[in-house]
């Protein structure tokens, strides 16, 4: 049995310097074989950037994942370069950097795959018809998918759709972890969202004062990241590497 650690949307410089002081601990307490992070929003005011980027890598993950804020910022193209960070696969042909990233672990390799969902997000190709085409040309058994999406029915819909063909299905985007962790088809460990890492008492890692006055007056408001103590959300999958079956998954939260 191998263990994967996903942590869920890392936000700002606070949920970096917060990832780097836990993570470590983390992956000692539940023997961690693989670590995927997503830093999509790593950067002050979202997005990444090389240093956020390497602030991840330091602290311990293997692969970063990213979403629809992949390029926020212009220097994130040439992030893309590094076959360890990945966008959503689904992105037009030519866009910058992969979806994919197979991690060869000598006895076992394992393969994440990044998508975005369309519902309520930018209009992408078509994630369940992408995700077909991927996996005809994927050989490792151990295949595990950060689904970046706004509508839990989307990602209820494509949990299923992925049932028995892939190791996991783990939601981000909305950066609040959900309670519906489980074994689909007693293969595929599914969880609608594995949450966020950052500042806590905020609105999805922004300070809620601003977002209160945006909502109440809709007027322009710049958003800028909360103060305060930080969490780390995310989860635990272990899964047979010889035949990439889920055995359990197992929701983690670090105040």
């Amino acid at each position: 049995m191998k263990r994967l650690l996903f942590i869920g949307d890392v936000v700002g410089e606070l949920g970096c310097r917060f990832l780097s002081a836990k993570l470590p601990a983390i992956k000692r307490k539940y023997n961690i074989d693989v670590t995927v992070v997503n830093g999509e929003n790593s950067a002050q005011g979202n997005g990444i950037t090389h240093s956020s980027a390497e602030s991840i890598i330091r602290s311990g993950a293997d692969i970063i994942t990213t979403g629809n804020h992949a390029f926020r910022r212009h220097e994130s193209r040439e992030l893309f370069d590094s076959e360890y960070i990945i966008r959503p696969a689904n992105y037009p042909d030519g866009t910058s950097g992969s979806g994919i990233c197979t991690l060869d672990m000598g006895s076992f390799s394992v393969t994440v795959i990044n998508l975005m969902g369309v519902v309520y997000m930018d209009s992408l190709d078509n994630p369940f018809t992408k995700i077909d085409e991927i996996l005809s040309d994927i050989d490792s058994k151990n295949i595990f998918v950060d689904f970046h999406a706004e509508a839990t029915s989307e990602k209820k819909s494509i949990g299923f759709y992925l049932a028995g063909r892939v190791t996991g299905v783990l939601g981000t985007h909305t950066h609040v972890q959900t309670a519906d962790e489980t074994i689909l088809k007693e293969h595929t460990a599914y969880i609608t969202d594995t949450g966020m890492t950052g500042v806590e008492i905020s609105c999805l890692g922004v300070d809620y004062n601003l977002t209160i006055e945006r909502m109440r007056t809709h007027m322009p408001v710049k958003f800028r990241e909360a103060e305060g103590k930080c969490f780390l959300c995310g989860v635990v999958v272990e899964f047979d590497e010889k035949c990439g079956k889920a055995h359990s998954i197992e929701r983690i939260i670090v105040r």
